[in-house]
């Protein structure tokens, strides 16, 4: 039983953190990621009218931490055992059975209620990608180390996007630029080859 509640408590520790890396993704809407929108559950936040709070996440988290808990209580019943007899193996199959419901009615609830229901805020998304500094990173093998410096540089120094200056400094054209930088492209081998800088 310590064995088969420690594996419970594991899908909940990754159960768990799937659940707040949403609810981060889903934070904002303008000061935090705001890269997700979980379905509304409730009319708003007490204290932010109009914000959607991520109340099925936190209800998984809550399962999660009673699944937790009820692994410390079968860990320590194990230890109490004594000899061939453990007079607290009561408590200790209560506590897997109910840690098994949880976690079914949990990832039920979860799925349901809040993971189907998930969209995309494909503007702040596609921003987050044009304001990166990072990707230049990309744009180094096709435009160079020497290009690629300037532009990081410029962007720190100006607040302005990589994509951007690319286009104002006249390095590549807007074509070659966009298939670079397709998210699609960023994510997997591309021949770039036939891509050359303009300058």
């Amino acid at each position: 039983m310590i064995g088969y509640s420690s594996a419970l408590k594991r899908i909940a520790v990754k159960l768990n953190k799937i659940g707040n890396d949403i609810r981060l993704l889903a934070s904002g809407p303008r000061c935090g990621l705001h890269e997700i929108n979980v379905p509304a559950m409730q009319p708003g936040s007490s204290i932010m009218p109009g914000k959607v709070n991520p109340v099925i996440p936190e209800v998984l988290s809550q399962v999660c931490y009673k699944v937790m808990g009820n692994d410390l209580t079968v860990t320590l019943a194990g230890d109490a055992a004594q000899m061939e007899l453990n007079a607290m193996e009561p408590v200790m199959a209560q506590c897997c059975f109910e840690s098994c419901d949880l976690l079914i009615n949990g990832m039920d609830t979860f799925r349901l209620l809040c993971v189907d229901g998930i969209t995309a805020n494909e503007e702040d998304c596609r921003n987050y990608i044009r304001n990166s500094i990072g990707i230049v990173t990309a744009l180094n093998p096709v435009i160079g180390y020497k290009n690629s410096t300037k532009i990081a540089k410029e962007a720190m120094e100006t607040g302005r996007g990589v994509y951007d200056l690319v286009l104002e400094h006249g390095i590549l054209t807007k074509e070659d630029l966009d298939t670079i930088l397709s998210p699609e492209n960023m994510i997997k081998p591309v021949n770039l080859q036939h891509i050359k800088p303009l300058k």
